[in-house]
């Protein structure tokens, strides 16, 4: 956690300020700041630059981060309670043991990041960018991904029990052998998922086999 005013930067020769009075932080610049372990709460963050920061460790509550880039930043092992990240950008950032509770994530993109290690509960991925991403056992089970970009995302093994998939984009999208019981799913969308050894409640395999062309009787 950061005891001081200011922040240590990974390249020296620029002062860079960790946090001010206010509660809302617009277009700050922290690019390459070292803060692992910081706790942030109640704090909102607008179009600020996290590229390549080290913030291993962070733990959110009540946050959020709205339009903030993520590029290559390191969060790895952080925790974010009631925290909202809205159309921010995860960019080959580091995920690992990332958990997110209550929390919301819509309309972010995420674009080549491990993401196989997060833990997920009660959390919105309306709108959310998941293209091509490796999501293979995750547990999203019960979550929202609502309008989400799943087009070719790897979803083999993972646990979607209930999750809210209305609208979600799912061409090309890999669900070999995921739990899908009891999740809202459109079936027309399914028809263009693989689907090979996934587990279906009664409901969606009637729908899928209608949205095939098959007479039920």
């Amino acid at each position: 956690m950061t005891t001081g005013r200011w922040a240590q930067k990974k390249h020296p020769g620029r002062i860079w300020q960790a946090s001010t009075v206010e509660d809302t932080e617009i277009g700050q610049d922290y690019r390459d700041a070292v803060l692992p372990d910081s706790r942030w709460e109640k704090r909102r963050f607008v179009r600020c630059d996290f590229t390549e920061a080290d913030l291993r460790g962070l733990v959110t509550r009540g946050c959020t981060f709205d339009e903030c880039d993520f590029t290559r930043t390191d969060i790895g092992e952080s925790t974010h309670n009631a925290s909202a990240f809205r159309s921010c950008v995860f960019r080959r950032t580091v995920l690992a043991e990332v958990s997110w509770t209550g929390c919301s994530l819509l309309g972010s993109s995420f674009v080549d990041c491990r993401l196989r290690s997060i833990k997920v509960r009660d959390t919105d991925f309306t709108l959310v960018s998941l293209g091509g991403a490796d999501l293979r056992r995750v547990d999203l089970s019960g979550l929202r991904f609502r309008e989400a970009n799943l087009v070719e995302a790897n979803l083999t093994g993972a646990r979607l029990r209930d999750a809210d998939l209305h609208g979600a984009r799912l061409l090309g999208a890999d669900l070999s052998g995921a739990d899908l019981r009891g999740a809202k799913l459109d079936a027309h969308a399914l028809v263009q998922a693989k689907l090979a050894g996934a587990r279906v409640d009664v409901d969606t395999a009637i729908a899928f086999a209608a949205a095939h062309g098959l007479i039920i009787s």
